[in-house]
């Protein structure tokens, strides 16, 4: 009805609804007297076929059917009027009579608009006191959401309930949902916010909000109206969407049309002086961890709106230190942790000095206690929920992380910028180490992005253009490198193999250029999501692609920083993560593309990465999460704290080792693993690794040198033989990298030699066909499955 269709059978007693009433069907009308318009005359008496024909002085004919009227003298025939339908054979009927006893419902007994005792209502919490004179209602979730509501949503609705109603033990009425991604958090949303819009605990009072302002990134706006229209439809609650600056505000802010509104983090900043002329009753940040600064004009923008009510959304709340996080609580709920001086004195510091290497027992014993009350005090308005509990709903989820041999070229750049006389001018300036960070990754895409060695990121350096300069160009002009080869490999065989689709994610758009003209040379067709593609067109190419076969659209080219967080590509089930980030939350949100709520087929995802490169330096970082990988977010890096030597570390290129990552975890299973994907890699545990450590760190104090003269001391092999032991011996770093024990570590050179082996390890007919082949380049891997 509306502007939308009725698919079902609207018989006498359906309810539905329109322009925003509830509408009960009474009776049927007949096809011909609707169109005849009888029904709309009002109960007018019965006019006799003589009067109709002198009223209309001319022969009807409305089909075949006639009858003569000889008796009446005039002999022409006159049609038969249909049968009446029971909606024009209602009557007036007397009023009921004073003596008749109608049933009068009693108004003092608190009636709620759902029925609280209805199989599997979800009923909110009672508040603890109410306003005098008024009663308590129950508030039940919509039946009509309710039923979509999987147990841990049902509990987010009821938790986030809880903290905007400040029933919950801390002072304040923010919250943060840090579900892991694809857990559901818009449909809880969906369900608070209309849940507020409608009811209240306090019987017969205004429901507790009348306009909510949802703000996200400008990729999300259109996907927020689907999924709001997807769950309550068009006519039951108005969604105003600023995407341009056509929009009226005065329309949401003024009237009474919209309860909602929708608007993207940068436009927010410039209509929020607009925005404080309405009364906006509740604040949704999605993707909320971008709200991370003191300074972040959108949370400033949003303090502004003088609204207590806020929740942040976020996948990843917690992606690089505790003072981005203290931000995000004060956002919430401001004050709760004290002012920022005090809180990176008191807990800020002492944690971080607790995680430290060489922390005393002291230092540890206070971080520990800090970390534990902090964690006590944001438990009561922090929600996080890990994909585990969904897994029964979700088909099987296999993570590859495929490291690829770079080719004798792409070594070849490598080894050429690292031998360079500049190189070690480059160590010595902060500025053009982290452009050379950035150089090095290009390399391990491909040799072929120096070529624009104009752009401003290199153009700003004379150190790092002269050194781009002594790169022969004839092997820059090859766009070759291990990674393309191996996506070159895996497209082929996804393509003739499967009719499966793929998403294809990269951190750069030049990147992203070069795996286009692949895809064009193959003839495969692709869809592509950058910086560049317009808000308004972006909803509109994730529903093509979801809705279109592998022969229409094969691929999705994205960018990881433009569509890496909230799309919904579940029409893949291929992953292939091209390049890394420092930050391991940005590669997180991007994985989580395909495997959510909705998929249907088992996910494969592919991360590729260059063996001992840049690649696999980052990668072992985003492991431990220590080091560069702390300082080095989103290109912003710390670089005037970094030592020569750990510059130097980072840069090398290892062409000894197999795996380097795997060396580094020193390891038993020699990459023959026994089992199935996803079974411990490994005889020990990451207990066994600590303690394995503790045994080492003993061995290095008891094999201490004596005390020799200075003269005879090689200054410079005593601090390669220190710096050596201390990586080898390092509790932080084992513990964190003994993460890796939950993989599979499979050595593939070793693993071909057995064929029914591979064949029974790895459940991907796409992947064991690349492997093989025996100039894979894939010289070793970790897997895991999980679901």
């Amino acid at each position: 009805m509306g502007k939308s269709s009725c698919s079902k059978a609207l018989e006498p007693g359906a309810m539905l609804s329109v322009g925003g009433k509830e509408v009960e069907v009474d009776s049927e009308i007949m096809r011909e007297e609707y169109y005849a318009g009888r029904p709309f005359l009002g109960n007018q008496p019965n006019s006799t076929l003589r009067q109709l024909d002198d009223q209309l002085r001319t022969t009807i004919k409305f089909g075949k059917k006639h009858i003569n009227l000889e008796n009446e003298g005039s002999g022409r025939a006159l049609p038969v009027l249909p049968s009446r339908s029971a909606a024009t054979k209602l009557t007036f009927k007397n009023p009921m009579l004073d003596k008749v006893k109608v049933p009068v419902q009693d108004r003092t007994v608190p009636v709620p608009r759902h029925d609280p005792k209805a199989p599997g209502a979800l009923v909110m919490k009672r508040p603890k006191s109410v306003p005098k004179g008024k009663q308590i209602v129950d508030v039940v979730v919509d039946p009509v959401l309710n039923k979509h509501l999987r147990d841990h949503q049902r509990e987010g609705v009821k938790f986030l309930y809880e903290c905007v109603m400040g029933m919950r033990d801390y002072s304040g009425e923010g919250a943060i949902l840090a579900d892991e991604m694809g857990l559901g958090k818009t449909l809880q949303v969906i369900a608070l916010l209309w849940t507020l819009l409608k009811q209240n605990p306090t019987y017969e009072a205004a429901p507790v909000i009348k306009r909510a302002l949802i703000v996200c990134p400008v990729t999300l706006i259109r996907n927020w109206r689907k999924e709001i229209r997807k769950w309550l439809g068009n006519e039951r609650i108005g969604v105003f969407v600023v995407e341009d600056n056509k929009a009226r505000l005065t329309d949401f802010t003024k009237g009474r049309s919209y309860s909602v509104m929708i608007i993207g983090y940068e436009k927010l900043r410039t209509v929020q002086d607009q925005l404080q002329k309405g009364d906006i009753d509740i604040v949704i940040a999605d993707e909320g961890h971008r709200l991370k600064t003191a300074q972040n004009k959108s949370a400033q923008a949003i303090k502004s709106l003088s609204t207590e009510r806020r929740i942040i959304l976020s996948g990843t709340p917690l992606q690089n230190d505790l003072s981005e996080f203290y931000f995000m609580v004060d956002f919430v709920n401001p004050g709760l942790l004290g002012k920022n001086t005090a809180f990176k004195r008191e807990f800020d510091g002492p944690i971080v000095k607790s995680r430290q290497p060489n922390a005393t027992p002291k230092e540890i014993e206070k971080g520990q206690a800090r970390s534990e009350e902090l964690a006590k005090l944001t438990g009561k308005f922090i929600l996080r929920r890990t994909a585990e509990v969904i897994s029964m709903f979700l088909p099987q989820k296999t993570e590859y992380t495929l490291f690829c041999k770079p080719t004798e070229r792409q070594a070849s750049v490598y080894r050429s910028i690292l031998a360079s006389p500049i190189f070690t001018a480059v160590l010595g300036s902060p500025e053009a180490a982290l452009l050379l960070i950035g150089i090095l990754k290009k390399v391990c895409n491909s040799p072929s992005l120096l070529k624009a060695s104009e752009e401003p990121e290199e153009s700003g350096n004379s150190m790092i253009a002269k050194l781009i300069t002594e790169i022969p160009s004839k092997i820059l002009k090859v766009p070759s490198s291990g990674k393309l080869q191996l996506l070159d490999n895996l497209l082929h065989n996804l393509r003739t193999l499967t009719q499966e689709k793929v998403v294809l994610v990269s951190h750069y758009t030049a990147t992203l250029d070069i795996i286009g003209n692949l895809l064009n040379s193959l003839s495969y067709t692709f869809l592509r999501l950058d910086g560049s593609t317009p808000a308004s067109k972006r909803q509109d190419m994730v529903d093509k692609f979801n809705r279109t076969d592998a022969a229409t659209c094969f691929a999705f080219l994205l960018s990881a920083k433009s569509g890496g967080t909230g799309l919904n590509l579940i029409g893949a089930s291929r992953l292939i993560l091209f390049d890394i980030d420092w930050n391991p939350s940005t590669d997180l949100q991007a994985m989580a593309r395909i495997h959510r709520d909705g998929q249907k087929r088992p996910c494969k995802i592919y991360r590729l990465l260059t063996q001992g490169a840049l690649d696999e330096k980052i990668y072992q970082r985003q492991v431990t999460k220590q080091g560069l990988a702390d300082s080095v977010v989103d290109n912003k890096v710390s670089a005037s704290s970094f030592s020569k030597d750990e510059l130097r570390n980072l840069f090398a290129l290892d062409e000894t080792s197999t795996c380097q990552t795997h060396d580094l975890l020193r390891c038993s299973c020699e990459g023959r693993p026994t089992g199935t994907v996803g079974s411990p890699a490994a005889t020990i545990d990451a207990t066994e690794v600590v303690d394995l450590e503790d045994e080492s760190k003993e061995e290095v104090l008891l094999d201490l040198p004596v005390l020799i003269k200075a003269s005879k001391v090689d200054m410079e092999e005593q601090e390669i033989a220190i710096r050596e032991r201390t990586r080898n011996v390092s509790s932080g770093d084992k513990a964190k990298m003994s993460a890796l024990m939950h993989y599979q570590h499979v050595d593939v050179a070793a693993l071909k030699t057995s064929v029914d082996e591979m064949d029974a390890l790895i459940d991907d007919d796409v992947l064991l066909n690349v492997l093989k082949d025996d100039d894979n380049g894939v010289p070793f891997m970790f897997m895991k499955v999980s679901g």
